[in-house]
Formats: C-alpha cells, structure tokens, sequence
C-alpha cells in the first residue's frame, strides 16, 4: 500500500501540470490499483478476454488525462479510479455483448451456425444495472458500494472521502448489500 502522504503530494504536482507526476504517481499507486482490478476480475468469468493489468493502465491513463478533476487526496483518486475501472468493464461487456447480437455482422448459413453463442457478461451487466437503480434511489449508498466493493476501501476510508461518520458508512453499506443481494437474487428464483 502507497503512502497516502507521498500519493497525495504527487496528485498536487498533477494537478499543477508536473509532467514527470504522473509516472511517479503510477509507480506509487499501481499495486493498490492492482488490487481494485484484482477484485473486479474475482467476480468475472475465468477466459475474460481483458486482463487486470490492462485494465489498470487503461484506467490510469484515463485518470491523469483528466484536466478537470481536481486531485484531493490518494482515497479521492482511488475511489475514481475503482469508478473508472467498473465503467471499462461495463463498456467492455456491452462490446462483448452486441458484437454477438450481430454488431459486427458477418453472413452465416444456417448451416454453418451450428453452436449457440451462450458466453455472455450477464453477472456484470445485471450488476451494473442493479447499481444504476440503487443509485438513482440512494447515491449515498450507491458511491459506499462501489468504494467499499470495487475500490476496496476500509470504511474509515470511505467515510474520510464522502466526509461521513464511520457509523453511517455501515449502516448505509450494510442496507445497500442487503438491498443489492435481493435485487440480484430476485431474477435467480424465476
């Protein structure tokens, strides 16, 4: 884990436009970065055609590119990096998904069809929709969700980057997984 103290004073050089911050701070971050993308990756199927580590620099590239964020501290950047990475793979699964429905049309004789295409992102998709709706009912707990889940933050951590009590980070982390759990379960008994 980075200093968050050393992260920190290199998202302040980002933001002042020092050119050798970002590679400096990519240094500093990744293993955490890593993790993030590591726990996304727990929860995807095994033969995932993006890799952890692309996925990591696609999302830093991504953050440091960004010229109207304003870096607040090493939690801040975590957190929308976590944002970041669930976004990617989002985009990544609907790719996945409408290229088989026939984005990338090919002509095909029924003949040749012979297997059906059942490898699909469903998990992810069903996920991310069920965070859709959380957050348009609860933003709060919607953002604990992905901090505490995606971004593997402690709750302390948590409740340091959205300024709340450590009390009501966890009754709102708890509600939201119960919640989430009878959403995502609700379509299994059908």
């Amino acid at each position: 884990m980075s200093s968050p103290g050393e992260a920190t004073q290199l998202l302040h050089a980002l933001n002042a436009n020092d050119p050798a911050a970002a590679e400096r701070l990519f240094t500093v971050v990744y293993a955490e970065l890593r993790a993030v993308a590591g726990s996304y990756f727990r929860h995807q199927r095994l033969d995932h055609t993006l890799q952890p580590t692309a996925l990591v620099n696609e999302a830093f590239l991504r953050l440091v590119d960004q010229s109207c964020v304003e870096w607040k501290s090493r939690a801040h950047f975590l957190a929308v990096a976590a944002r970041a990475m669930r976004q990617i793979l989002i985009d990544h699964a609907r790719r996945r998904n409408a290229a088989k429905r026939g984005g990338e049309l090919c002509r095909v004789t029924l003949d040749e069809a012979v297997t059906p295409i059942t490898d699909t992102d469903p998990e992810l998709l069903d996920l991310d929709d069920a965070m859709q709706t959380l957050a348009s009912m609860d933003q709060r707990q919607s953002k604990i969700v992905e901090l505490r889940f995606f971004g593997g933050m402690t709750v302390e951590e948590i409740a340091h980057v959205l300024d709340l009590s450590k009390t009501t980070v966890e009754t709102d982390w708890r509600m939201a997984r119960a919640w989430l759990r009878r959403e995502l379960t609700s379509g299994e008994a059908t």
